[in-house]
């Protein structure tokens, strides 16, 4: 984690993501890229070129006070920061810009399991997981001192979860954390605790884990519901992090269970990183 890519908009949301950024910036001695996107409708971009400019020139002069006053930040003490404002577009150019940048890991808030219309400049939360191709960290709640102590991998004990459940379990390293396998058994993929054993054991041997530690490493859980699923265990079970994998943009079913990954990333309470594909 050389170099950590936090969105801001400057709410209260992505602030916390910001404040769990600076913290493990301190510890792996990242630097901080601190990406505004300029919100300018295409209404001020008319034929009028100086008004043009002069609401470019507002817009930007808003931002970088506030990029100003984020700099005075405690937790941003003895960091690195980088600004960087791009105009609004598509926010699959977050994944550009951050790849610009060579950036290991984007950090963003969300409002969490709210009900009202998630953050990040919208409901673009989404959009930035299903499209990146680093790990994608979502915070929820202030954190300053962000710690994890237990974690879990959703997955379906597919194959192509090995490689993003490799990287979880070194994300997870970080923190002296070894993730659960969690499997959610829902109606319309429903399987017998002999199958779900079976496929757990083949999946924790090509992952290099002793099969006999299965209670140790798996955990499995039935609901109506995938995301439904991954929030009652979690709820349960006091997990304090999520981890997914996503197809992003292969065009197949966005996540684990269809689009359950994008759902979870929005409205889980506690902080999800998700992995590509």
């Amino acid at each position: 984690m050389k170099t950590i890519f936090v969105p801001v908009d400057f709410s209260k949301y992505s602030e916390n993501a910001l404040e769990v950024a600076a913290d493990l910036a301190k510890k792996h001695g990242s630097r901080i890229i601190l990406a505004h996107m300029l919100e300018i409708a295409n209404s001020y971009l008319t034929k009028d070129q100086q008004q043009e400019v002069f609401n470019v020139m507002y817009y930007i002069k808003i931002a970088d006070q506030h990029f100003k006053e984020l700099r005075k930040k405690e937790y941003l003490k003895g960091i690195e920061v980088v600004e960087v404002m791009k105009p609004y577009r598509i926010f699959s150019e977050i994944n550009t810009i951050a790849a610009e940048h060579d950036s290991d890991l984007i950090v963003m808030g969300s409002h969490g399991a709210t009900g009202i219309k998630e953050v990040f400049i919208g409901s673009n939360t989404e959009k930035v997981v299903r499209t990146a191709d680093i790990p994608v960290l979502v915070i929820k709640e202030r954190s300053p001192d962000f710690h994890i102590d237990k974690a879990v991998f959703v997955t379906d004990f597919d194959d192509s979860n090995q490689d993003t459940f490799k990287r979880a379990r070194k994300f997870f390293s970080y923190f002296d954390v070894e993730p659960k396998l969690l499997y959610i058994n829902i109606p319309e993929k429903f399987m017998s605790t002999a199958e779900i054993k079976r496929n757990a054991h083949n999946f924790m041997s090509t992952a290099g884990i002793d099969p006999s530690d299965f209670d140790k490493h798996v955990v499995f859980y039935a609901d109506y519901t995938a995301e439904r699923g991954v929030f009652n265990y979690c709820e349960e079970a006091k997990i304090d992090a999520i981890a997914i994998s996503t197809h992003g943009r292969k065009g197949l079913g966005h996540f684990f269970y269809g689009s359950v990954g994008e759902d979870v990333a929005n409205h889980a309470d506690v902080p999800v990183i998700t992995f590509k594909i």
